[in-house]
């Protein structure tokens, strides 16, 4: 390891290591720029989370021990003040603003590059009229701070700019950092479960947090009517508030033994390489690291045309089925013509990590690493 090498120690901050898809790819960039021989810090809100469990050794864990964003102030104006990193990234709208707080109260010399994953517009929407207006006004005081705006996607780029007025570019578009060595490696890990051995009925595998935006309903819908013309199974990874809601809809429809919720996964790689289907069914996404995570393995993906990332990452319908949001028979049909056709596909399969392959590890690096460093 080429400790220090560059002589620049890099700081990133993000709340925790719970499990979520922003989370994932902070780690795997602290990892990915660790190995390149800078000095890095992955500065927590709290210490905790399953991730914590992936983080290596060559980068530092950074604990500012409080139970909310804002509660960490203190305690990261003395982290800036005390080791002085010459440039920190940070995610997540809260965190993006504490973090530029952070450097005002610190006074001290300090690149602050802010990522967004999710459009302005959808954040806004759960607001009233007045927070609205409020919100606007704070994020565009805020982030015209930033030495640097990043986007995951064109349309999480160009919704902040309509949004906050600014011009066209003012907001730059990073490759995730989604495809790792450690994924591929991973997915090929053996899985216990039953339902996932050779000679059972083919696996409908969706991935992410039980809430309302992955209009997981919907997709057990269009499952219902998929089990209805063939011997199938239902696969949804992840924990969340919509669990109750469900299982009772699962137990409407007569689905207890064929539709499984087996909550947060460790290594969800290795189920996405077994599924035969992989669907994603959200109301809106800013970039999807499960789609790309399941193509990355190979496995045929079926996305809605939801508001996000989705249409840039199977550019427009070449590498995988989209279909409107929230209707299960256009769903159901897109589902069935991948179940059947052969599963020897070998040609679409190495279609589809190629294209994966764009959002690898290497490819994020140069990407962040051109905004971040540029200064």
């Amino acid at each position: 390891m080429k400790r220090n090498s560059y002589n620049k120690k890099i700081a990133f901050f993000v709340p925790s290591m719970r499990g979520g898809g922003a989370e994932r790819v902070m780690l795997n960039l602290a990892r990915g720029f660790a190995g390149e021989g800078y000095d890095v810090d992955l500065v927590l809100t709290k210490a905790e989370g399953p991730y914590m469990a992936k983080v290596p050794p060559e980068v530092n864990v950074v604990d500012l021990d409080s139970h909310r964003v804002l509660a960490c102030l203190p305690n990261l104006v003395r982290y800036l003040r005390q080791q002085r990193p010459q440039v920190m990234l940070s995610t997540m709208l809260h965190t993006n603003i504490i973090a530029l707080l952070a450097r005002r109260l610190a006074f001290v010399p300090l690149r602050v590059v802010l990522r967004e994953a999710m459009e302005l517009s959808e954040i806004l929407d759960s607001k009233s009229f007045f927070r609205k207006i409020l919100t606007v006004i704070l994020v565009r005081l805020a982030y015209a701070s930033a030495d640097g705006n990043i986007a995951v996607s064109q349309a999480v780029a160009r919704d902040y700019e309509k949004r906050l007025r600014w011009p066209l570019g003012r907001m730059q578009v990073a490759i995730n950092a989604v495809v790792t060595p450690e994924l591929i490696a991973e997915s090929q890990e053996p899985v216990e479960h039953p339902w996932f051995q050779a000679g059972e009925p083919p696996v409908i595998l969706s991935a992410g947090r039980l809430a309302e935006e992955k209009d997981y309903p919907t997709l057990i819908k269009a499952f219902s009517l998929v089990h209805q013309h063939c011997s199938t199974r239902l696969v949804i990874l992840g924990e969340g508030k919509e669990r109750p809601a469900l299982e009772s809809l699962i137990s409407d429809l007569g689905l207890e033994n064929e539709v499984l919720l087996p909550g947060f996964v460790e290594n969800p790689f290795k189920y996405m390489a077994r599924a035969r289907v992989f669907v994603l069914s959200s109301l809106f996404e800013g970039l999807p690291g499960t789609l790309i995570q399941a193509m990355a393995v190979g496995t045929p993906v079926v996305a809605t045309n939801c508001k996000g990332g989705v249409n840039e990452i199977l550019e427009d319908g070449k590498y995988g089925d989209i279909v409107p949001v929230g209707d299960e028979n256009k769903m159901a049909d897109a589902i069935l013509k991948n179940l059947n056709c052969s599963r020897e596909r070998t040609d679409t399969s190495e279609r589809l990590k190629q294209r994966a392959n764009f959002f690898s590890l290497e490819n994020s690096l140069k990407s962040y690493a051109s905004i971040m460093l540029s200064g």
